[in-house]
């Protein structure tokens, strides 16, 4: 954990760079710091995904209309300054990355940021380990 998640209209794909996307907001995650400077989000745990969607409907369906809902989650225990910089870091970066995108067609964008409650949580890979700083 952190994980983003994006879920899109498929007509996207033709006119939007997702693995761009999806690695822009990745380092928009790790640059992230609280208040005491330290790396809000553990690099081997960040995590950006996006789908698009198969069977999807936007508004009133007189448009060629798209949508791209982004819902990053993370673990429990980061301040409301932190939350909200989280938000705010990754909105701008949707903003820049997808402006060219906003400039030729309407499209919906929803930027959540959930923190989980947990009732089981286990992390199996060795991901992790590559990144653990060595003393």
């Amino acid at each position: 954990m952190p994980h983003l998640v994006m879920l899109y209209t498929p007509q996207l794909d033709a006119e939007a760079d997702f693995p761009r996307l999806c690695r822009r907001l990745a380092d928009a995650m790790l640059s992230v710091r609280d208040e005491q400077g330290a790396q809000v989000f553990p690099t081997g745990g960040t995590r950006v995904l996006a789908y698009p969607a198969a069977h999807y409907a936007v508004a009133d369906g007189s448009g060629d209309y798209g949508f791209i809902y982004f819902n990053v989650r993370m673990a429990k225990g980061r301040s409301a300054a932190v939350h909200k910089v989280v938000g705010e870091t990754l909105a701008a970066a949707v903003r820049e990355e997808l402006a060219p995108l906003l400039a030729k067609r309407p499209v919906g964008l929803t930027l959540q940021v959930d923190e989980g409650h947990e009732v089981f949580d286990a992390k199996l890979g060795n991901l992790h380990p590559l990144f653990a700083k060595k003393t």
